[in-house]
Order: C-alpha cells, then sequence, then structure tokens
C-alpha cells in the first residue's frame, strides 16, 4: 500500500513556476533528475541556472553538455574544492575553513541570479549535503530562499536534507537506496556517476 503524499494548502491552485523543491536521500540520481528538470525548463522556452556547492574541479561531466549543447539557456557556476586526489583517486571527507568561504560564495551567487530575476530555474546542487556538513549556515539557506522570485522555480539538492528545507519546500522527493554498486567495489564511472 502507497503512502499518500502529504497536502500543502500554502500551494493550492497554484499555476506555473515559482516553487521550491527538494530531491534529498542516500539513493543516486538527485543531480540526474534535477538535470532533466532543467532540460525540460529549456524545452519550454526558459532558461536555468545551476549553483553547485561542494562540487570543485572540471570532472563532471554535465558541465560540458551545459556548455556545448545549453549554452545561454542553462548557465552554471560551482563552489567548493576540488575533493578527489588527482594522484590516489581518494575522496577528501575533511570540512575546512575554505568549505565554508566557498559556500558563502554560492549562497551569494544565488543572491545574484535571484536579483537578475532572468532565470526561470534555480538549482541549489548538494546544499542540502553541504548544510548537513557545516559548510552553510541552514538559517542562512532558509532566508535565502525567503528572497526568491515569485516566478523563480528553485530546486536543493543532496544527502541529509534538514527538517527545515523540507517544511520549506512545496515538493519533497526521497531517493532511496536499496543497491548500489559502489558497495561491492565499483568506482565512480566517468559519464555515469559524474
Amino acid at each position: 500500500m502507497s503512502e499518500q503524499p502529504q497536502l500543502d494548502e500554502r500551494v493550492k491552485g497554484h499555476t506555473g513556476y515559482g516553487l521550491i523543491q527538494l530531491v534529498t536521500g542516500n539513493g543516486k540520481g538527485k543531480t540526474t533528475s534535477t538535470i532533466g528538470q532543467a532540460i525540460r525548463t529549456v524545452g519550454a522556452g526558459k532558461r536555468a541556472a545551476f549553483v553547485f556547492f561542494d562540487k570543485g574541479g572540471d570532472h563532471y561531466m554535465e558541465r560540458n553538455v551545459f556548455d556545448e549543447y545549453f549554452n545561454g539557456k542553462i548557465d552554471w557556476w560551482a563552489f567548493g574544492r576540488d575533493r578527489i586526489n588527482p594522484v590516489s583517486g581518494r575522496f577528501d571527507f575533511s570540512v575546512t575553513e575554505e568549505d565554508k568561504k566557498l559556500g558563502e560564495n554560492g549562497l551569494e551567487k544565488v543572491r545574484e541570479l535571484f536579483a537578475l530575476g532572468s532565470y526561470d530555474l534555480v538549482v541549489l546542487d548538494e546544499v542540502n549535503s553541504s548544510t548537513d556538513l557545516g559548510f552553510l549556515d541552514e538559517q542562512a539557506v532558509l532566508d535565502l530562499l525567503d528572497e526568491k522570485p515569485d516566478h523563480v522555480e528553485v530546486i536543493l539538492t543532496g544527502r541529509n536534507a534538514p527538517n527545515s528545507f523540507k517544511h520549506k519546500a512545496h515538493l519533497v522527493t526521497n531517493a532511496m537506496l536499496e543497491k548500489h554498486y559502489f558497495y561491492s567495489g565499483v568506482k565512480a564511472r566517468e559519464g555515469l556517476d559524474f
């Protein structure tokens, strides 16, 4: 028996863009599904922007597609250190003051995009996990969402979304993990996992 979704009286009868979506959970596909949302936005003749939190480096393949095929329709900015060690290939899990500064820079970029008002969809990729890890102040993100223009749709992604983000959002999707090849020793694969 499936669970009934919660009703949200705040948006009863709403039409068009302007809501807040949240994609969280330990399963794969949070960023990937959001890329699909951005492509739909472009297909509808609108513009999208991605602000990547905690995703520095140049090994994220979707950015190549944004630049080559969606230039001017899906813009992006990345704020974060490259956490992949180029020699060992290991991921750096540490939290530094630089991470916090880069996170604040990302929030400032979102604020600029809101002020421009020329984007219909703004994605804050990995904002949930960045907040959970302490890179971002939870209240600062909530305050920023209060500055969102009425016509702008926002999607928040990342694991461990704070309950306050879930309450603020009008749509909450939880990507559940049932099985993942990573736990069988399969390393992240270019073009499939990043």
